[in-house]
């Protein structure tokens, strides 16, 4: 039973893993500001919405390849790998393979936490909202004294691919320690 159960997981899972990678997981929108005695100039530096994966794309495209690689080996390939073993273990129902392809995802299992890492990065991110700097200076030119006023303001907000990659993160290792502990009753049951 809890094997049927933690392979339905798994497959929600996997449902919400694709949207979590293509939507959206947060925005970032910078703006900054001169205030010179008076105007006002407001210019915004960054608007951006990323993906896991245009930000996967955007690391590598700016020569941060490690952190790239890591992200998508993490983020992208293991949990495909999981799902797919998950799928075969099922299916191999009752039999060496099945037990010992759970017990490899149970070994891997430990590296689905950096799909709780890569999340815990984007809170760090966001963390950053509603930042705001400023500096001001008074300039003197030519006997006139000008106040300068340069400000910037950071807001991050979440977007749905957050939600769907956690639920994602934490279903899948439900999923899991649901798949292990039918396995080893079953196991007990067959001794």
């Amino acid at each position: 039973m809890k094997t049927h159960l933690g392979f339905y997981v798994n497959l929600i899972a996997i449902l919400l893993f694709i949207p979590g990678i293509f939507l959206p997981m947060f925005f970032l929108q910078m703006d900054v500001s001169a205030n010179i005695s008076g105007p006002a100039l407001t210019s915004q530096l960054i608007n951006k919405e990323l993906s896991l994966l245009t930000t996967i794309e955007e690391l590598w495209q700016h020569d941060r390849l490690l952190v790239a690689v890591l992200i998508f080996v993490f983020s992208i390939c293991i949990p495909l790998l999981k799902a797919c073993l998950v799928t075969w273990s099922y299916f191999k129902r009752n039999t060496h393979v099945e037990r010992k392809i759970i017990n490899f995802i149970g070994a891997i299992g430990k590296w689905s936490m950096a799909d709780v890492f890569v999340v815990a990065i984007f809170l760090a991110v966001l963390s950053t909202n509603h930042s705001e700097t400023a500096n001001q200076q008074t300039l003197s030119i030519m006997g006139f004294k000008l106040n300068l006023l340069i400000s910037s303001e950071t807001l991050s907000s979440v977007g749905q691919g957050f939600y769907f990659f956690t639920a994602y993160c934490l279903l899948s290792l439900l999923g899991t320690q649901l798949s292990q502990s039918g396995l080893k009753k079953q196991t007990s049951l067959n001794d």
